[in-house]
Formats: C-alpha cells, sequence, structure tokens
C-alpha cells in the first residue's frame, strides 16, 4: 500500500523556476511513487489576499499552472482547500486544545510580522489550520522545507496531545525533509522569491523571462577573463536544467575564459525555454478552457471531502460534539 503524502501551494503570485525545483517538480514524481494529495491552499492565502478578483484570480492560476508541470488528477488527489469545509471545523476543534505558548512560539509568525505583514488572528493561527489539512486525510508523510519544519512540530504534537485526551484518532504524520534541496538563487543572488522582486517566472511572456535571464547579477569580469563557475549566479541556475555533458562544456569554458557573461545567459535562456516549452503549450490550453479545470478541483474536492467527512465523523464522536 502506497504511503499517504501530503503537499499544498498557496495561490500568491506567478510560479518560479525556484517554486519548481524546490517542490513541484518532486510533487510530482511522488504521484508514481507515492498516495499523493496536493491542493491550493487558499484558505492560507487569505490572511494576507483580502481582495475578491485577485484571490479567485490566482486560484484558478495556481491550478492551471500545477496541471500544466505535471500533476495529474488521475494519479493524484487535486482540488482546492475551500472547497473542504471539514477542515475548517477540524481547525476550530484543534484550536481548543492548542495551548498559547505553543502558538507563540512559532517563529513564522514573527517573521511574517518583521516582514510588514498585518498581524491577525488567522495569521497567528497559521499553524492549526495547516495541521488539520494534514490530520484530516490521516497524511503519513508531509515534504516540507526548513522554514516549515516548526509547524509539523506542531502538527505531531497536536496529533499526539488529541490522541492521548480522547484516543487514537490521528496518524502521526512524519516530517519529509529533502536532504538535497537546491537553493535556486535570484536574478540578485539571493534565495529566488517574489518577496524578493527577483524571479524568472515559469508562464511569463518570452520578453520577461528573457528580461529576468539578462538581468542576473554577475561579477565585472571581461570575456577573456578565467571565471568561477561555484560562485556564479548563472551557473548554479544552469546546472539545474543541464545534463553531465553540458554542465562540464560550462565549466571548461568558465575556467578557461573566452565566453562572457551575456553569452553564458543566452545558454540558460535557451534551456529554460527548452524545460518549460512544453509546459506552457498546456498552460494554454487549459487557460482556453476554464471550465475544464473547475471540472478537475471540483470531482478532486469530493474525493477527498469522503475521506476528510471520515476523519471528522471520529474527532466528532469522541469529542463529544455529536450527541
Amino acid at each position: 500500500m502506497k504511503k499517504r503524502v501530503l503537499s499544498g501551494i498557496q495561490p500568491s503570485g506567478k510560479l518560479h523556476i525556484g517554486n519548481y525545483f524546490g517542490m513541484i517538480k518532486r510533487m510530482v514524481e511522488y504521484q508514481d511513487s507515492s498516495d499523493l494529495f496536493c491542493f491550493i491552499a487558499n484558505l492560507h492565502s487569505l490572511t494576507t489576499i483580502q481582495e475578491q478578483s485577485k484571490l479567485k484570480e490566482l486560484t484558478l492560476e495556481a491550478a492551471m499552472d500545477m496541471l500544466a508541470l505535471g500533476i495529474d488528477p488521475e494519479k493524484a488527489h487535486f482540488w482546492v482547500q475551500s472547497d473542504v469545509p471539514e477542515v475548517a471545523e477540524l481547525t476550530w476543534i484543534l484550536s481548543c486544545i492548542s495551548s498559547m505558548g505553543m502558538m507563540e512560539r512559532a517563529h513564522s509568525y514573527k517573521d511574517k510580522i518583521a516582514k510588514g505583514i498585518q498581524p491577525s488572528l488567522g495569521l497567528f493561527n497559521y499553524p492549526v489550520l495547516m495541521a488539520s489539512d494534514i490530520l484530516i486525510i490521516q497524511a503519513e508523510s508531509v515534504p516540507v522545507g526548513k522554514d516549515q519544519k516548526q509547524h509539523l512540530e506542531m502538527t505531531r504534537d497536536l496529533a499526539t496531545k488529541f490522541n492521548h485526551q480522547f484516543g487514537e484518532t490521528f496518524t502521526i504524520p512524519e516530517p519529509d525533509i529533502q536532504k538535497t534541496v537546491a537553493t535556486v538563487p535570484g536574478t540578485d543572488g539571493q534565495k529566488m522569491s517574489k518577496s524578493y522582486d527577483n524571479t524568472i517566472p515559469i508562464f511569463g511572456t518570452e520578453k520577461e523571462i528573457k528580461k529576468a535571464v539578462m538581468s542576473i547579477v554577475t561579477d565585472s569580469k571581461g570575456v577573456d577573463d578565467p571565471k568561477d563557475p561555484d560562485t556564479c549566479n548563472v551557473f548554479a541556475i544552469y546546472k539545474l536544467f543541464a545534463n553531465e555533458t553540458e554542465l562540464k562544456e560550462m565549466t571548461e569554458a568558465y575556467q578557461k575564459g573566452g565566453m562572457g557573461y551575456g553569452e553564458a545567459k543566452k545558454k540558460l535562456l535557451a534551456k529554460i525555454q527548452d524545460t518549460f516549452g512544453p509546459f506552457r503549450d498546456k498552460r494554454a490550453e487549459l487557460e482556453a478552457n476554464p471550465k475544464k479545470v473547475e471540472e478537475i478541483l471540483h470531482v478532486g474536492a469530493e474525493k477527498v471531502r469522503k475521506i476528510s467527512l471520515e476523519t471528522l465523523e471520529t474527532v466528532r464522536e469522541k469529542t463529544g460534539l455529536k450527541y
């Protein structure tokens, strides 16, 4: 029996190549080895996006992006978070056994406030909603980055506390922290992130992608100067796409000199276009048929609701809410 794996993505803007290599490519691979549950976390996005048209648009765009990049609704459970209202009920129930001390120790809340995000009860309670996402479908494994590790530990604590207080109910999920997660540098050399406005979009126009690639920050070495591939942002991104032969050729060209950064950027641009070209074609097909996307999401939500209701009925029974 395949391991049940859960992952979600917030609809907060255009996907970039850092998203792809950091999470999405991995999710697509999980479809064949695991029982994958993959959702669009629009309830989480409500903590920062409170404009109706924008959230609706971003939610559908995120769904199209994920489907275009390889999420297969025939292999994975794929849905929008708000289409499974049971998760909101479980969030309230788990909130009632969550200690204030545990919530106040959540560093993600402090980090977001420090970045200027308006504090709210929803933002403070974010880890409990995340716990509900995981526990309601009895996920066994949750791929997380280091920034989400504490939230998963809180999920495990809540599940253990509930099981101890009310009887065995929830599967205790295991974190799946990828040991070799690629840190994709942005155009300015920092980690690629929408927050830093340094991304290379996957589904941007050709002009947008070219502009982003050509703006990657490099040092001032001339064409004939030898260059260090280990300290170059262009090379760091190129090696995510290149095979061993291409990587060896680029390394040698850097070290002996004779190739400028402009030429290296053009080679990177070609790799990006070749890799994501088929995905862009698929994305265009989905964008032309939004009703098909909505139907995929509806079917996915119905499947997940059946699983969620089974868990929630047990929770209601054990807590006394079912009288």
